[in-house]
């Protein structure tokens, strides 16, 4: 029987701790700049630890024109085994659609045979409409709309709360929208697929000859920051690698890219969306995506850094502790390490610790058992929650826990009642003792009498 008990008070304990540990995990610090921003929608991520540093607006819906060929690049990589080898051939119809659209195109022919590769390198590096649309028609089977669907299955698959696409290259719709959060799980995704990056950082793509061509045809970047020469280099950065623009009069001017500076080791990727193609000035051709990138990437180089937060094994607090022989609490540490991205000015003490802990606890407890958790925050924002453990293995005193399980018998509620009940009738019982007694007696005078 004491072994179920304590079987019961076990798996109670363990629920409760589960109870306080399902608590939504966060990894974000957005910091202020001390500059102005061009675009609606800015999100810069620290590529090493995953925290967000800066957003501008990151879950409002834009459209994000030719961004959109980072889904169908990654839509392609994942229903496309060899992408050097496996051709396909340019229909017509992909060129005819994008007729009259002002559609920035590869030049790719009708009747032309390439591989999967090099239509991706079409795609990617001039960012090329055309390009899309074979590409959408090989992996649909020749039903584009079919590959449209796949791209939003694929959204959905990646948690993207406010993405639908309505076409593989972004051309105008009004249903087709994204944000630039979830811009960077696509992204993200995309990365991982084979040849992204080295296509996507290429100033340039030369397409061998072909069947329709006898002479080979070289397509350039549109991304300004990779491209030292191209008006007069102000918007090249000389850290950038890839990875996409966009632009249409809805859209505005977009990019995405990705920073490294090995020398600190750091790397970042900022996704800026639907900056105005015109100034307040009324300049055009203002580039201001590429302009609050480059800054943000400066901006983070030069004023965050990795700081260590919380070490394992660091002590956190304590615990108040019953049933253990002259010991009244147990010490609680951190089970992991956590570092993450702030400013330099920060110091790590800045980090604001918020325990949440039961008030005490039952021996025996063993060393690394979960009692709780750590919330870090900074600034009002939550950095991560830590799972707190017992620092030590403590052992129950058996003549502790039997005389409280005694007092907690003697004083319940139903113990009382019952000695309550049992009194009660002992002094009814008494009470009618003595009355049978006394009448016992009365009869026993009056018999005496009537021998007399």
């Amino acid at each position: 029987m004491c072994k179920r008990i304590k079987g019961w008070i076990c798996l109670l304990l363990t629920v409760c701790l589960l109870g306080s540990m399902a608590q939504p995990v966060a990894q974000a610090a957005s910091f202020n700049v001390d500059f102005d921003t061009y675009c609606e929608a800015l999100l810069l991520v620290n590529q090493d630890t995953g925290v967000v540093v800066y957003e501008k607006n990151a879950d409002e819906r834009l459209e994000p024109a030719s961004l959109t060929k980072i889904m169908t690049y990654l839509v392609v990589c994942k229903h496309v085994e060899d992408l050097k080898n496996t051709k396909t051939t340019v229909s017509q119809d992909a060129i005819t659609q994008l007729l009259g659209t002002g559609s920035s195109v590869s030049g790719v022919i009708a009747g032309e045979e390439l591989t999967i590769y090099e239509l991706l390198n079409l795609m990617m590096v001039p960012s090329g409409n055309d390009a899309a649309l074979v590409l959408a028609e090989y992996v649909g089977g020749g039903d584009v709309q079919k590959f449209v669907d796949m791209m939003n299955e694929e959204a959905e698959a990646l948690g993207c709360q406010d993405t639908h696409f309505m076409n593989p290259h972004g051309l105008h719709d009004d249903q087709h929208y994204t944000t630039a959060r979830d811009m960077y799980l696509i992204t993200q995704e995309a990365m991982k697929q084979p040849y992204f990056m080295d296509i996507t950082n290429q100033l340039y793509y030369t397409l061998r000859a072909t069947n329709k061509s006898e002479e080979p045809r070289t397509v350039y970047t549109t991304n300004r920051m990779l491209n030292q020469n191209a008006d007069g280099g102000q918007y090249y950065y000389r850290y950038c690698r890839g990875i996409k623009t966009g632009s249409h009069d809805e859209a505005g001017y977009c990019v995405i890219t990705t920073a490294v500076r090995e020398d600190l080791g750091y790397s970042y990727l900022c996704v800026a969306m639907n900056c105005p193609e015109y100034t307040e000035s009324g300049e055009t051709n203002v580039h201001g995506e590429m302009i609050d990138s480059k800054n943000l990437y400066e901006w983070a180089f030069n004023n965050l850094s990795l700081k260590s937060v919380m070490e394992a094994g660091s002590i956190v607090g304590e615990v108040g502790l019953e049933y253990a022989w002259d010991k009244d609490t147990v010490q609680v540490q951190a089970a992991d390490s956590f570092s993450t991205i702030l400013p330099d000015s920060v110091d790590s003490d800045s980090i604001v610790v918020t325990t949440d802990l039961p008030e005490s606890i039952e021996a025996p407890v063993e060393k690394g058992t979960v009692l709780g958790t750590a919330t870090l925050s900074y600034a009002g924002e939550v950095l991560t929650t830590v799972d707190l453990v017992a620092a030590e293995t403590v052992e129950r005193s058996q003549l502790l826990y039997t005389m409280e399980q005694a007092k907690s018998v003697l004083t319940s509620q139903w113990f009382l009642i019952t000695v309550g009940i049992i009194g009660t009738l002992l002094l009814i019982y008494i009470f009618l003792l003595i009355l049978y007694r006394r009448k016992k007696k009365k009869l026993c005078r009056v018999r005496n009498m009537r021998r007399m």
